[in-house]
């Protein structure tokens, strides 16, 4: 901020005739915008993990795979090269595999760590390829001698456009898996069942992000490589649309955020596309602190709901057993709420000024994709503030035991068990014995607020939620002179003297009116019960189920990816069987043959061997008369 010239230190790690590699350290405007961001909110996550992790006995593990995370993440952040940056790149990716699949034993943790990991390594894999196709057109890892020899190589046609655009698509293949943007965003819902900390610091604050960072890092190369950019801009139109449209019907708290993030970070990644490349580091910024926030107020009312329902995800974390957790839980319901308004867009808070300039931006360049950020803007005030008022407003539905009863017999019903009325089913006489069970045995029939060391992380990213906007305003953008893009000069707020009030009116206020209009709408469903969502569901059945089994995107997956690639196993097994082992197979069982055949000629006699001779050459010799 003081105007220092950017620090870098190097060292030379490999090193063969020609062929050199250097790692090191970089401090540049970029890098130090990831510092605060990546430090202020690990550092409050840390906090906020003694209360949530208090009793579990995983608690000294789980302090230092957040550890390794962050050291991970901050050696990604300062990383001079695109070589270094894919290291640490795979160490946070690890980081998240092992956090998702923290409780091992429980099958949906290990299998959505497992997913994580195997989405993730499709689009590390085409980082891979496109980073070894850059290194082989220019020579380089350097961010900007990258950008710089590719872009000289396309104009002077030493490489075609097509062939350039094919890398620079690949590389972007990373950040498409690591921020969750379609068609590799299947793992982040699933996420969600790693510990809520890790929701609100990996899932929404820093790894994710970690994305939205390379693309910026790569600028150099993608801003001269229009296919690539539009690539990019779209990717993130359509996932901010799908993520948004699937966040309506969600019933778990964590996975509507969960969906809400990756709709957020499809702003950010659209933002990139279109050039906007300071609005999209500052929403980058304003999102990793209320989205944090808005994930910690959620395992603050997980940990407040188990008081009442026990350690049962699917019930702690259902928001129809929810309602009315504003008189038990004041902090949290406060601080949940600046969290809603500032994605919302609301004015004065942080959101609003990020997520309008992309807007601004994005409808100069391309008005289709801001009329799909516009509408999107909507439908994320009506998830959020339908998340809200069904959280903390109305009368509280934790105790009711026939909303509990229904949701356990969805739930069984989802792992394949049909249970019709009055039904003798062994589980089902079970889990009416374990609900009373647990219901005799809980500690409290209402839930409480947590602890100061749960609160108080909240209370802290409070403040930048409304705050934290401020400096990027229109008329005075101290962000963008500070972040400016790669090759720009710094003096960004000369800008300021051309501000068009008229312009920022227009577009200020329609982002602002289709956000108040998605308020106005969860005010009448949610608060007001005006009108019934049950009734719409019905009347709108295609488009309602569309959006609650997730676009059907998994399902798809399912078929062809896990059993497509289970029929093609067992293909390949019966080639391996009948012709691969048939042939080693035979070998073995000539050779076992001719062996026991020949030991009866191989005796070591040498009279039968002068016999076999004599046999041999009168068999010539007769041969020979009858030709």
């Amino acid at each position: 901020m003081q105007g220092h010239s950017t620090y870098t230190q190097m060292f030379e790690w490999v090193s063969a005739g020609d062929f050199r590699i250097e790692m090191g350290y970089v401090i540049d405007h970029l890098v130090a915008l990831m510092l605060v961001v990546v430090t202020t909110v690990a550092f409050l996550v840390m906090i906020y993990t003694h209360g949530y992790m208090a009793h579990d006995p995983g608690y000294v593990r789980f302090y230092a795979y957040l550890s390794l995370f962050s050291s991970s993440m901050l050696g990604l952040v300062v990383s001079p090269n695109l070589l270094q940056v894919y290291v640490f790149w795979e160490l946070v990716g690890m980081c998240s595999y092992l956090l998702i699949g923290f409780w091992y034993n429980r099958k949906a943790a290990a299998d959505a760590c497992q997913k994580a990991f195997v989405t993730n390594r499709v689009g590390d894999f085409g980082l891979l390829l496109g980073m070894l196709g850059i290194f082989w057109a220019t020579g380089s890892f350097d961010f900007a001698i990258m950008g710089e020899r590719l872009t000289d190589l396309v104009n002077t046609g030493g490489l075609p456009a097509s062939i350039a655009a094919i890398f620079a698509v690949l590389v972007f293949l990373g950040p498409v898996a690591k921020s969750a943007q379609f068609p590799l965003h299947v793992w982040l819902p699933d996420a969600m069942e790693g510990p809520t900390p890790i929701s609100a610091l990996i899932h929404a604050a820093t790894m994710v992000a970690a994305g939205v960072f390379l693309v910026a890092r790569m600028y150099p190369v993608f801003e001269h490589i229009p296919t690539a950019m539009t690539v990019i801009a779209y990717t993130g139109a359509f996932t901010a649309f799908m993520g948004a449209t699937i966040a309506i019907t969600q019933n778990d708290i964590k996975k509507g955020l969960a969906f809400s993030t990756m709709s957020q970070l499809g702003y950010m990644v659209m933002a990139m596309g279109v050039g906007a490349y300071s609005a999209g580091l500052f929403h980058l910024m304003t999102h990793a602190y209320f989205k944090a926030m808005l994930f910690l107020g959620s395992g603050s009312v997980i940990h407040g709901m188990e008081a009442v329902v026990g350690h049962d995800p699917a019930l702690a974390q259902d928001m129809r057993l929810m309602g009315g957790l504003r008189k038990y839980m004041p902090v949290t319901a406060i601080t949940f709420l600046i969290g809603t308004l500032a994605i919302c867009g609301i004015p004065p808070f942080a959101g609003f000024w990020s997520k309008d300039e992309i807007l601004g931006a994005t409808f100069a360049v391309n008005p289709a994709l801001w009329a799909v950020g516009w509408l999107t803007a909507g439908i994320t005030a009506f998830y959020m503030f339908r998340m809200y008022f069904s959280t903390f407003e109305g009368s509280f539905r934790g105790n009711d035991e026939d909303i509990r009863h229904d949701l356990k017999r969805a739930q069984l019903q989802s792992m394949g068990l049909s249970l019709g009325p009055g039904a003798m089913n062994p589980q089902e006489l079970t889990l009416d014995a374990t609900d009373h069970d647990d219901h005799d045995h809980h500690q409290a029939s209402e839930p409480h607020e947590s602890p100061l060391s749960m609160t108080f992380p909240l209370m802290a990213l409070a403040i930048p939620s409304v705050l934290v906007g401020l400096v990027g305003t229109p008329f005075a953008n101290y962000f963008e002179a500070f972040i400016h893009p790669p090759g720009e000069a710094e003096a960004v707020l000369e800008a300021a003297e051309a501000f068009d009030w008229n312009e920022f009116l227009v577009m200020a206020g329609s982002s602002v009116a289709i956000a108040v209009a998605g308020i106005v709408v969860a005010v009448l469903m949610y608060r007001a019960k005006v009108i019934n969502p049950a009734a719409i569901a019905k009347q709108i059945p295609a488009l309602y189920n569309l959006s609650l089994n997730r676009w059907y995107i998994d399902d798809i997956y399912e078929v062809v990816f896990v059993q497509g690639s289970r029929r093609l196993a067992k293909q390949v097994l019966e080639i391996d069987i009948r012709i691969v082992d048939g042939l080693v197979n035979l070998a073995g069982f000539v050779t076992l043959i001719t062996g026991e055949g020949l030991k009866y000629l191989e005796n070591g006699r040498a009279q039968f061997y002068a016999l076999i001779v004599f046999g041999a050459v009168l068999g010539l010799v007769l041969l020979s008369g009858v030709t």
